[in-house]
């Protein structure tokens, strides 16, 4: 598959309906009803919104996927949408090959009360994705369920990474990573790591022509409390799959056409088994996530007689219906080591800050970062 191709599907099946970074319950039930997506409902929330899972195909190979189980991590949701349009469309050679040769099993949102809180963990303040093994939340017991009732073949386990992750110690931000999550606390390779390490050595090869050196490696420590570790205890092939930022994509939309080029990948090199001629070894190399990143750096700029850099970090606060980005000071010092997906030269001029406020003088050169409100201008 090439990415010509790729791309054109991607200007084809784009869900243009859906934008940014908000995207509650409400919008999934809309699109569901909008778009005539065949679905049921597979169980509630705790704050008893439904849970809905998706079904296409009739292949041999089943697979699957759930997106939203940190309700403030949208990226792969609006993706899978994409994918979505693009499986409805029965004329499409691509979505031919893939449902005659496997079955898919979506649930677009496992956490519909985190998304419409816009946090990462339910409504009972539990992170789901550290409640795999004593599974106490509602949300828990609907994956569980559809995990035992399916028997997957493969688990896609769609998330967003903060803005602070580069691809290996360079300057290079991780847009997307992959993991194969251990299953035990020596990070054996295992059969089923080997083969979802295969398919994400033939993301990673489409992926490294689109966006060279910004593909990441998450980091496999073992817990067995998250989901994509306990899957693979039991030997079932997990993909973990992170929507990174792309500079100056905080709606994170370019990121979302490359986790649909990346899905429309994997899925395609499982339904024709072209996954099994990859080395995994080649997985190995995709350089492992490091946090060297912030969204903004101001470089040298004189504080209290001294040359420091100044970092600030976007926190991210649900206004109505609109994400604002808030900046706050994260580090004071030499940052020569790290990175911004801005920068700014401070030229070794003074600078203040106190009550959260960053100013530079004198006045006629002043700088201010408002950093206790909604408000930030440069």
């Amino acid at each position: 598959m090439d990415i010509t191709k790729l791309k054109n599907l991607w200007i084809q099946y784009q869900n243009q309906s859906l934008f940014g970074r908000y995207l509650p319950s409400q919008t999934v039930g809309e699109q569901l009803q909008f778009l005539k997506i065949p679905h049921d409902v597979i169980g509630y929330s705790e704050s008893e919104t439904p849970i809905h899972l998706l079904k296409f195909g009739v292949g041999k190979r089943k697979i699957l996927m759930w997106s939203q189980m940190h309700g403030n991590e949208s990226t792969t949701t609006k993706a899978v949408f994409d994918l979505v349009t693009m499986l409805m469309d029965e004329s499409c050679e691509v979505t031919q090959s893939i449902l005659s040769n496997c079955t898919l099993y979506i649930i677009p949102m496992l956490n519909p009360d985190g998304a419409d809180a816009y946090t990462r963990v339910n409504a009972n303040q539990v992170d789901l994705n550290r409640d795999a093994q004593e599974r106490t939340q509602k949300e828990s017991l609907v994956l569980r369920s559809i995990i035992d009732t399916v028997k997957p073949d493969f688990a896609f386990n769609l998330h967003d990474q903060r803005t602070i992750f580069s691809a290996g110690p360079n300057n290079h931000s991780a847009v997307v990573s992959f993991l194969s999550p251990a299953g035990d606390a020596e990070r054996s390779v295992t059969k089923s790591r080997i083969q979802s390490m295969q398919v994400i050595t033939a993301m990673n090869e489409l992926l490294q022509q689109l966006i060279p050196n910004q593909i990441g490696r998450y980091d496999d420590s073992f817990n067995i409390n998250c989901i994509g570790d306990t899957l693979e205890h039991e030997g079932i092939p997990t993909i973990l799959f992170e929507a990174g930022h792309y500079k100056g994509d905080y709606d994170r939309e370019k990121t979302r056409s490359f986790i649909f080029y990346a899905l429309v990948k994997g899925l395609n090199a499982i339904s024709s088994n072209t996954f099994t001629a990859n080395d995994y070894k080649e997985y190995l190399a995709i350089p492992e996530n490091e946090k060297r990143f912030y969204d903004i750096i101001i470089r040298e700029v004189s504080l209290k007689g001294h040359i420091k850099d100044i970092a600030l970090q976007f926190t991210e606060k649900l206004s109505d219906t609109t994400i604002i980005f808030i900046p706050k000071i994260a580090a004071v010092g030499d940052l020569s080591n790290f990175y911004g997906h801005r920068e700014i030269k401070g030229a070794k001029r003074a600078i203040r800050h106190y009550n959260d406020v960053v100013e530079v003088v004198p006045e006629v050169e002043m700088l201010k970062f408002y950093l206790n409100t909604e408000l930030f201008s440069v």
